[in-house]
């Protein structure tokens, strides 16, 4: 996979296999007023998870082809970034209020007006491991979740306690309603769960 053309020597290093993806994914989604907007990663698993071996791609209003990320491992993670078992790691606005960003363990400037795409991805596979909106056409002013329109703007999302892992299928994730959806729709600005899961 780490396939050097002007390599001479075999010490050791080539890659055969992508790692095991951990079980991470989005707990908390939040796009609120102003700049309020934040991402909670939750690590589902028993053991500890190093964030660098994971990104953030994203597209801006869908995507622009409707089939490629915009940007592809968008925000990394420095080697070391430890999550610990089920503890979660909170990615905010720079500019988001207090109560955010006394929580957050990084700022990161380019989070969701709403209609943009964004996925927690492997690093080099760019397997999906979960995603929130759909990569294609612009969806408008947002996505519908659990049957709320437009539940991806102006919305906090928090993952029902029963999703035990990641879901890269949007339409599945998100659902037609209430009872199939994987999220929780709350009213903009609630930040009642923040920096913690279930």
């Amino acid at each position: 996979l780490n396939y050097n053309p002007g390599a001479n020597e075999d010490d050791n290093s080539c890659v055969y296999e992508w790692p095991e993806l951990s079980n991470i994914f989005f707990s908390e989604y939040a796009e609120g007023s102003s700049n309020n907007k934040y991402l909670e990663i939750y690590n589902a698993s028993n053991s500890i998870v190093d964030l660098s071996e994971y990104s953030l791609s994203r597209c801006v209003n869908g995507c622009d082809d409707g089939l490629n990320w915009d940007y592809p491992d968008d925000l990394t993670f420095t080697v070391g970034t430890i999550l610990e078992p089920g503890a979660v790691y909170i990615i905010a606005h720079p500019s988001a209020d207090d109560i955010i960003l006394n929580n957050a363990d990084m700022t990161f400037s380019y989070l969701s007006n709403g209609d943009d795409v964004c996925a927690l991805t492997q690093i080099g596979s760019g397997i999906v491991l979960d995603i929130i909106g759909l990569v294609g056409e612009d969806p408008g002013s947002g996505w519908d979740v659990a049957g709320v329109s437009n539940g991806t703007k102006d919305h906090t999302l928090v993952r029902k306690c029963s999703v035990e892992s990641g879901n890269n299928d949007w339409i599945n994730s998100s659902g037609m309603n209430q009872d199939d959806s994987e999220w929780i729709v709350f009213d903009q600005n609630n930040w009642t769960y923040l920096g913690y899961h279930c």
